[in-house]
């Protein structure tokens, strides 16, 4: 195809989206519609979410309010030489 064909195609293109049309109404109508399939939708929450929520934030408060717990685990190798120490005081949470 010629490049001249292919402007004299162009010069007969007539658009037939709404947003290109001449009357303001339709046009603000296709940008409504536009806008409303982008937007996120905010679905409401459920009950059960909500009570998944609360309890895990309960369990992590009974958490912090445990006393610290420290674990010390030696490892010894077949002569009795100390292998391996691991020393933690961590608080789980």
């Amino acid at each position: 195809m010629s490049e001249i064909t292919a402007l004299k195609d162009l010069a007969k293109f007539v658009a037939k989206s709404p947003l290109a049309s001449e009357d303001a109404e339709i046009r603000r109508s296709a940008v409504n519609s536009l806008v409303k399939s982008i937007a996120p939708r905010t679905e409401r929450k459920k009950v059960t979410d909500l009570l998944s929520t609360v309890m895990a934030l309960s369990a992590r408060t009974r958490r912090l309010v445990q006393p610290r717990v420290e674990i010390e685990i030696d490892v010894f190798t077949p002569d009795n030489a100390r292998a391996v120490r691991i020393i933690t005081g961590e608080t789980l949470a």
